[in-house]
């Protein structure tokens, strides 16, 4: 199977990580006019599974380094599968909340709030599970993200204050929070299934990376079975809708939710295979740099922020810089 070899390797697919999982976001905003986030979100979920065994099958599968796809699924132990299944409900059940954080306050709030509060917990999670990086250098730098997603936050409730609308302001920020949370330990499941000290003869009854991230993704499917289905007959926002409105719509609905858990998908493999040289903490840290990705999407292509006031601006300003610089920090913490 593709294993990598230097930190410098994992630092890049940890930077592929965080465009895919910062931009994915762009597809609901795509289907956003005319197809429900609830039904965007089935698709999504679709797509990150067939991307999840599509990685299995070809990169799970090839060279002479490791377990192959097949043979690693047939020496998983029952717990580790458990756990990665686990992961995969805690995902979804965050996942599906940011998405409806996206729907009602933009990516440019729900990704910065809701990922970024995932970053911060996250990071300490799996620090305290496997030390490794510079703790010092590591903490700083989540302390910086920890900054700009108060600024944003404070940006956010600004502009509602200034249109009138705190209402909306206080369910979106609520949902990003709440996201957050989950998603900060679903990580942690993934990486207790595997074996992260040695993918190329990892422990029997341990997975490699693609065989984690397909049984993630198969507790992903059968979560969103129940989770989705209470969403749709009894959305956050706007009216039920239904699997009739799914089943019945054109191919051009289903494209962009597919292609979204596609990106998220190809981030996510890239992200286990760069945890066994980079550690989980640093890995999943710059893998949810996504946060700062999706803000730049959501305020210069979406427009979000349009029309608020310097004050407002100087917010964001000063979000990015601190997500930069943290983001920065956390690379140089694994380098030493």
């Amino acid at each position: 199977m593709f294993i990598i070899n230097n930190y410098v390797t994992a630092v890049i697919l940890c930077i592929i990580t965080m465009l895919c999982w910062g931009s994915w976001g762009n597809t609901q905003k795509m289907s956003s006019k005319h197809w429900r986030f609830e039904l965007f979100y089935w698709d999504y979920v679709l797509g990150m599974f067939f991307l999840s065994l599509l990685s299995a099958l070809t990169l799970g599968s090839i060279g002479q380094e490791g377990r192959p796809f097949f043979e690693d699924l047939a020496l998983v132990e029952s717990s580790n599968i458990l756990s990665a299944l686990i992961g995969g409900v805690v995902f979804n059940a965050g996942n599906i909340l940011l998405s409806a954080s996206i729907a009602i306050a933009g990516m440019s709030v729900a990704f910065p709030v809701g990922v970024g509060i995932a970053l911060v917990l996250g990071v300490v999670i799996n620090y305290l599970a496997l030390q490794q990086g510079d703790p010092i250098l590591l903490f700083g730098g989540v302390g910086l993200v920890l900054l700009a997603i108060v600024l944003n936050a404070l940006a956010y409730r600004g502009k509602k204050k200034e249109t009138k609308d705190e209402g909306a302001a206080t369910t979106g920020l609520w949902l990003a929070l709440l996201a957050g949370v989950l998603m900060a330990f679903f990580y942690r499941f993934i990486a207790a299934s595997m074996d992260l000290s040695d993918f190329r003869h990892p422990e029997v009854g341990k997975m490699t990376p693609y065989s984690a991230f397909f049984i993630f993704s198969l507790g992903v499917v059968l979560s969103n079975i129940l989770f989705n289905t209470i969403l749709i007959k009894r959305p956050f926002v706007g009216e039920p809708s239904s699997y009739k409105a799914y089943f019945s719509a054109s191919l051009y609905n289903h494209i962009p939710g597919f292609l979204g858990g596609v990106i998220w998908g190809v981030g996510n493999a890239f992200n286990l295979v760069a945890a066994g040289i980079a550690g989980t903490a640093i890995s999943y840290g710059l893998g949810q740099g996504a946060t700062l990705v999706a803000a730049l999407w959501g305020v210069f292509v979406w427009k979000e922020f349009k029309g608020a006031s310097p004050r407002i601006n100087g917010y964001l300003l000063l979000m990015f810089l601190f997500f930069i610089v943290g983001i920065i920090t956390i690379i140089y913490a694994g380098a030493i």
